[in-house]
């Protein structure tokens, strides 16, 4: 009898603890996501604002260069500290999984109208891949409008 009340208890206490959400965001060791925005005819230090989110760091792109469409973005980075890490440190459980499937890099025509766009990059587990989305909405997957305020959102919480 006391050994089923001990198997009990641990089974018990395995259901509980999967049952727990892990409140963690961090991301691992070699895993990130870059995000960011860029408008061309703007005057500013704001115009041009990417950001490097890692493991339980918050990175801003000094360099502030207008993101192509054909490759990868090469930033020069620096630590933002815990506070504005804080701010955003829950983005990754935003991003739209599907966008990992899309073949296309580029949504709408993004900053063609002076509407500015959205670099983002992701690398997870080896896979790194990187989009340049139209701000427009209208021109983007409905899929992807929630993830885009998300990302507006967070630069307009680290700037302030």
């Amino acid at each position: 009898m006391k050994k089923i009340k001990i198997l009990i208890s641990i089974v018990f206490g395995l259901i509980i603890a999967s049952c727990n959400k892990d409140d963690s965001t961090s991301l691992s060791e070699s895993d990130y996501l870059i995000f960011g925005h860029f408008y061309g005819l703007c005057i500013g230090e704001e115009c041009i604002e990417i950001f490097k989110l890692e493991n339980n760091k918050l990175l801003e792109d000094i360099n502030d260069n207008y993101p192509g469409r054909t490759n990868f973005y090469s930033g020069n980075y620096i630590d933002l500290g815990n506070t504005k890490f804080d701010l955003v440190k829950d983005l990754t459980d935003y991003f739209p999984t599907n966008l990992i499937n899309e073949i296309d890099t580029v949504f709408g025509c993004p900053d063609c109208a002076d509407q500015g766009g959205l670099y983002i990059e992701y690398n997870f587990n080896g896979l790194r891949k990187f989009w340049i989305i139209d701000q427009s909405k209208v021109s983007v997957p409905k899929y992807l409008h929630d993830f885009m305020d998300k990302v507006n959102e967070k630069i307009d919480l680290i700037n302030n």
